[in-house]
């Protein structure tokens, strides 16, 4: 944001030519484009914080190749990850948009490739919620497991939603894409359990819904937390030292 700027009215000033037979010894100012009415005063200029806009942060120094690496870890591990669960949701869905297995897989395997992705992201998530989030949250908002309300102006008085004046606690976006993950995903785990058992008959269709519910979210998280975890963003919370020491 651009600092405020005071402009001058500019002025050729009194007395240009010569003085009529009733001029004064003092010359009256030239009045001001916009004169308030007489006996109120002009209005002053909002400061920035009146106004309710924030200040832009600071740009930091670029980062050296080495700095960038060492920030940029946890992203490249985590996305390291994150595209074998791609390929692994890609799989299931080509198939349901070709109404075809893969070339050389049985109906067993593919029945297990949908499983194993709902226990690698099962596992995947819980370590993320047990260990890792948790450490990464002592700092960046982003990875706690709640976020304030949404609409809360923490003005006193103790307004807000919920007994007592305390306004309820909201999910952080990373945590809730988990929770959507997991109620479309499990849906879709128990359907693929009942066909490999043989209680019911597995139909391509059927998997097709069970996946339209939760797809989109998870491709959508996968980006995302990567995205939180890239270079510029970490170097903002954490120094080179304590960026080492981050397990993955």
């Amino acid at each position: 944001m651009a600092p405020d700027t005071d402009t001058e009215n500019g002025s050729a000033g009194p007395g240009c030519g010569e003085p009529g037979p009733a001029a004064a010894d003092t010359v009256e100012p030239a009045p001001a484009d916009n004169p308030a009415p007489s006996g109120v005063s002009a209005p002053e200029v909002p400061s920035q914080s009146e106004r309710g806009t924030a200040p832009e942060e600071p740009a930091l120094p670029p980062l050296t190749p080495q700095e960038f690496r060492i920030y940029n870890r946890l992203a490249e591990k985590m996305d390291y990850f994150h595209e074998h669960f791609r390929q692994m949701y890609t799989t299931l869905q080509t198939a349901c948009a070709t109404n075809r297995r893969p070339a050389g897989m049985s109906l067993k395997q593919f029945l297990d490739e949908g499983l194993n992705l709902v226990h690698y992201l099962e596992t995947h998530h819980s370590i993320e919620e047990t260990y890792l989030y948790p450490l990464l949250a002592r700092k960046m908002p982003e990875f706690r497991a709640t976020a304030p309300p949404s609409g809360s102006s923490g003005s006193a008085g103790g307004k807000g939603k919920g007994p007592k004046g305390k306004g309820k606690k909201e999910e952080c976006e990373l945590i809730r894409q988990h929770r959507e993950i997991h109620e479309g995903m499990d849906q879709m785990a128990e359907y693929l359990r009942k066909c490999k058992s043989k209680e019911c008959e597995f139909e391509m269709g059927v998997l097709k819904e069970k996946m339209e519910g939760w797809g989109e979210v998870l491709l959508r998280h996968l980006d995302d937390e990567v995205r939180e975890l890239g270079a510029e963003k970490m170097r903002r919370y954490w120094t080179v030292a304590e960026m080492k020491s981050i397990p993955i």
